[in-house]
């Protein structure tokens, strides 16, 4: 070996390895790119709030009554849709982005970049996928005030507040249009036809050669050498993550939108027959590598799952009026009966107390004065000495409503890791096939030790017959003959 050749080569590779210094600028563009993305994600939303806020006020000042009439409705459709694009656009893009801020870290292994990439690209789907129906399911209907105290946005618009009904009717919408849409469009056109345009656009190339050339080019082309042509195969990352978007759609918000397992279960059906299709006529043989198990794909699914308990918790208890229902039937009913419970539930408002500017433009348009009206929500009356200040019933409400969610969810955790415990991970036939695996390989290994100790003893024996008649024939040269046999005998023993 040369020193000074691997001298050389040591300093080379000390002086290419990246230190902390080295690497922390592109940690830093990490941490502040994912943020920046976050908050356009944000904004987004915020911009189809504004959507739904102008566009619900514009028509209802609309002098058709079939305008009026359906509000909500075209409301929540429109920007349900306006969602759903951007959601397209902006996980196409937010792939692109993982990857590149991936490949500055310059991570040291393959398994690395790839963890690394997924977890990037999953964090950034995972909001773009998600905000909207958060933003329906916890926030919508919240943050709005009181009449006489109303929340607005830019002092010009007033937040949106939800059906009369809660909620829970919007966001099943919501999430059925987008998870359909999604499934349909991103997970099956997309993957189909994609491949297929940029093939066609392969074929047009080439076609610009003369017709004669192309034949014979044709011609002399190997099978591998038309598999060549096709789409490279870009690994499982893609269909990985449109599992676990699903999964997530499944699972997060489920208590809003039962049918959603039924759905991914037909999706699915599809999809195995169009990612057949995909893999066979429109991308390359992918190589096939070994693969302990699904690596950091599956702590996403645990994670996925422990955080759907919590959201579906929260999801029956502040978003629809379960734990308002059952508190009044057993805390607030006068006859055990859910009679009155909608007046239990509204409020007094005294129209003298709007503040100037924000009463109603036309009060006689009943055909009647109003003094008193009610709305939905657990206040004092204007009658009482804190008027309209949160009652006892709001907070009792709320009570129920947090233990609700604490009872809940370590409910479903016990449940879930108890039949983790009672059902293993490996099935008994299995592990009782591994078992006896094991046992035959040690019998193996055991016969083979007992075979090389017998070749020994049968060795042995031999040399010893060898010297016996070896100091029988030449007594006076027995202790050189014995010195050289013993070194031999023991090199070989050695050996």
């Amino acid at each position: 070996v040369n020193p000074e050749l691997t001298l050389s080569l040591t300093f080379q590779t000390e002086k290419e390895k990246l230190t902390w210094r080295d690497r922390f600028p592109a940690y830093l563009t990490n941490l502040v790119s994912i943020i920046f993305m976050i908050g356009v994600t944000f904004a987004i939303v915020f911009g189809v709030i504004m959507y739904r806020i102008s566009t619900a006020a514009a028509l209802a000042m609309s002098s058709n009554p079939t305008a009026r009439a359906n509000v909500r409705v075209t409301v929540t459709a429109t920007a349900v849709i306006i969602n759903l694009v951007v959601i397209l656009i902006l996980d196409e893009v937010y792939g692109s982005v993982a990857r590149w801020l991936t490949q500055i870290e310059v991570p040291k292994t393959d398994k690395t970049f790839e963890e690394r990439l997924i977890f990037k690209a999953f964090l950034l789907k995972f909001v773009n996928a998600y905000t909207p129906i958060f933003y329906v399911a916890f926030f919508k209907g919240r943050i709005v005030g009181r009449p006489g105290d109303y929340y607005y946005i830019f002092q010009s618009f007033r937040m949106e507040e939800c059906a009369p009904g809660g909620c829970l009717m919007e966001l099943c919408i919501q999430l059925s249009i987008i998870m359909l849409g999604k499934q349909l469009i991103q997970n099956n056109l997309f993957e189909i036809g994609i491949p297929k345009m940029k093939k066609l656009i392969r074929y047009l190339k080439s076609r610009r050669q003369s017709a004669h050339d192309h034949e014979e080019h044709l011609k002399k082309k190997q099978r591998y050498e038309v598999d060549y042509n096709l789409e490279p195969f870009a690994g499982l990352t893609p269909e990985y993550m449109e599992m676990i978007i699903q999964f997530g759609f499944v699972t997060l918000f489920v208590a809003s939108f039962p049918l959603a397992p039924l759905f991914a279960l037909l999706n699915n059906i599809i999809e195995i027959r169009l990612d057949a299709k995909k893999f066979i006529t429109e991308l390359r043989r992918p190589v096939a590598t070994r693969a302990k198990d699904i690596g950091i794909w599956y702590n996403i699914l645990c994670g996925v799952g422990k955080v759907a308990v919590i959201i579906n918790a929260f999801v029956i208890s502040f978003t629809s009026d379960f734990i308002p229902r059952l508190v009044y039937l057993y805390m607030y009913s006068p006859d055990g009966t859910m009679h009155g419970f909608v007046n239990h539930t509204l409020s007094y408002f005294n129209a003298s107390d709007f503040k100037p500017g924000t009463e109603p433009n036309d009060p006689g348009a009943l055909g009647y004065n109003v003094d008193v009206c009610r709305y939905k929500d657990y206040r004092e009356p204007p009658w009482a000495t804190s008027k309209y200040d949160l009652t006892k019933e709001y907070w009792s409400v709320l009570a129920a409503r947090l233990a609700f969610v604490i009872v809940f969810q370590n409910l479903v955790m016990f449940m879930s890791d108890f039949v983790d415990w009672i059902i293993p991970d490996i099935p008994k036939d299995i592990s009782e096939q591994i078992h006896r695996e094991k046992v035959l390989m040690v019998e193996v290994f055991l016969k083979e030790e007992q075979g090389k100790l017998q070749m020994l003893e049968t060795w042995k024996e031999h040399e010893k017959k060898k010297e016996e008649i070896s100091n029988n024939q030449s007594p006076g040269l027995s202790h050189s003959h014995r010195g050289s046999s013993s070194s031999v005998y023991s090199q070989r023993v050695d050996v």
